[in-house]
């Protein structure tokens, strides 16, 4: 990793054309910098109302700053058609954490505590035990690139 590289743990999620939306959701990240990315998990919503969620996590590696890449999300959510309040949520891309190294990262204070649906696929990217979870039901799905 470069110098001025900073590490960015992210949680994306859809309910809505979710399969569209995650392709062009990795594509634009993918343009920021390295990305790696979970599997993709089937999640029920949080408050029971509305369609299951995919959920994914990434690690994205770029030289952006963290108000730089806070806007691009924001960005890439209102690209998507991203409507608030909604139950139907086309891209959903929150900014977890960040740091120059997975041992030395800063938790985001808005996203505490951490759902489930960020747990889960972070976990399978990250072991910190802010992801620990109990084992889990929650299919996976395969997105075509």
């Amino acid at each position: 990793m470069n110098a001025t590289e900073t590490i960015f743990a992210l949680a994306l999620a859809s309910n809505s054309h979710p399969e569209q939306h995650f392709q062009q959701a990795f594509a634009a990240l993918s343009r920021l910098g390295r990305l790696q990315c979970s599997s993709i998990y089937l999640i029920p919503c949080r408050d029971g109302i509305g369609a299951d969620y995919w959920n994914a996590a990434c690690l994205l590696k770029s030289e952006h700053s963290v108000e730089q890449i806070l806007a691009l999300l924001k960005q890439l959510e209102a690209d998507s058609g991203r409507v608030r309040p909604s139950h139907q949520i086309s891209l959903d891309v929150d900014l977890i954490a960040w740091g120059t190294s997975l041992e030395q990262m800063q938790f985001n204070p808005k996203k505490l505590p951490l759902a489930l649906d960020v747990k889960i696929p972070m976990f399978e990217l990250w072991h910190n035990a802010a992801f620990a979870h109990q084992p889990h039901p929650f299919p996976v799905i395969q997105c075509s690139a």
